[in-house]
């Protein structure tokens, strides 16, 4: 818990959305939500609209989020984003909010236990120097517009950081399922089978506001599985 209420800026209204305001104000904090069509390509965040705000949260969309960055860095203003499907141009983003000092945390995924679960994959990833087969699979809902997941991706990098292999992904969508991601090691003596699945997006929404209330006052370019251990 911070030592004051904050006062976040909430762009998305889906069902992740809902649950940070709700988690917020569990925590004391204030929490002023901004459709799609009130900040349209990131108007309405500008220096004057954002005075007084501490954080944005950001849980849009893939073709809205950039336009979102843009305008948060443009007002130093810091931003968290949950929001995935953008990470071709992270590179880009990381020079731009360094060169204009502003504060931003990214992740792929703000479970505390999918990130436990990557440093379990980090343990088992040398298998794969060692006569093992690795594969990936995630299963989404339907409406999920990015394959493969953010997830997906950031586990397939955390396992070729370990191992120097990389492993292939296979996306699935079915249903309303919120997210399994599961990293399978096959030898021709064992299998291990490694998953982690969401049981409520409310996991999602207390990392984000978690990451928020740690960002306020911090410069820098931040990944979520950096520093969820300091939250």
């Amino acid at each position: 818990m911070t030592a004051r209420p904050l006062h976040f800026v909430l762009l998305g209204s889906g069902k992740t959305g809902s649950l940070v305001t709700e988690v917020a104000a569990e925590r004391g904090h204030r929490t002023t939500v901004l459709t799609e069509i009130e900040n349209a390509r990131g108007a309405w965040l500008t220096s004057e609209n954002l005075q007084g705000v501490d954080a944005v949260i950001d849980f849009t969309t893939p073709d809205a989020v950039m336009a979102n960055i843009a305008a948060c860095v443009a007002a130093k203003k810091p931003l968290v984003v949950g929001t995935t499907g953008w990470y071709g141009e992270l590179e880009r983003v990381r020079q731009e909010v360094e060169r204009a000092g502003s504060g931003f945390v990214f992740g792929a995924n703000f479970s505390y236990g999918v990130n436990l679960f990557f440093q379990i994959a980090r343990a088992a990833a040398p298998a794969l120097q060692h006569g093992y087969a690795g594969h990936i699979t995630e299963r989404h809902h339907v409406h999920k517009k990015d394959a493969p997941s953010g997830t997906a991706v950031a586990l397939q990098r955390v396992v070729a950081q370990a191992s120097g292999v990389q492993t292939d992904i296979t996306s699935e969508r079915e249903g309303d399922v919120m997210g399994v991601h599961t990293l399978e090691l096959s030898s021709a003596g064992d299998r291990i089978v490694l998953t982690h699945e969401v049981k409520s997006r409310r996991t999602f929404a207390e990392g984000a506001v978690l990451a928020a209330e740690w960002l306020v006052g911090k410069a820098g370019f931040f990944d979520f599985k950096d520093i969820f251990g300091q939250l």
